[in-house]
């Protein structure tokens, strides 16, 4: 009965652009729900890849650091110090 009540009260253009805005704020938020869904699992494999690069690079350092110390290259302290995004705080 509200339906028909709306109709007498505003008239059938009035109605129906209230029924097409609700409709279209329908569509709008299944379209953006999908968008924020795909965005997080995406967020979500950047972070696994960063994480995996991050222990790829300590694990390259740790090879470099075994390789120089057999061959007896001195070990170089900056660039250890900057693969963790610092700078060398020892005071060699």
């Amino acid at each position: 009965m509200n339906f028909w009540k709306l109709i007498a009260e505003v008239g059938m253009p009035i109605a129906a652009a209230i029924g097409m805005g609700m409709f279209i704020m329908l569509i709008m938020k299944y379209i953006l729900t999908g968008i924020v869904n795909s965005v997080k699992f995406i967020e979500t494999v950047i972070t696994q890849l960063d994480n995996r690069v991050k222990t790829m690079n300590n694990d390259i350092l740790k090879i470099d650091q075994e390789v120089s110390e057999q061959l007896g290259i001195p070990l170089d302290t900056d660039r250890v110090a900057r693969a963790d995004g610092k700078s060398d705080a020892r005071k060699d």
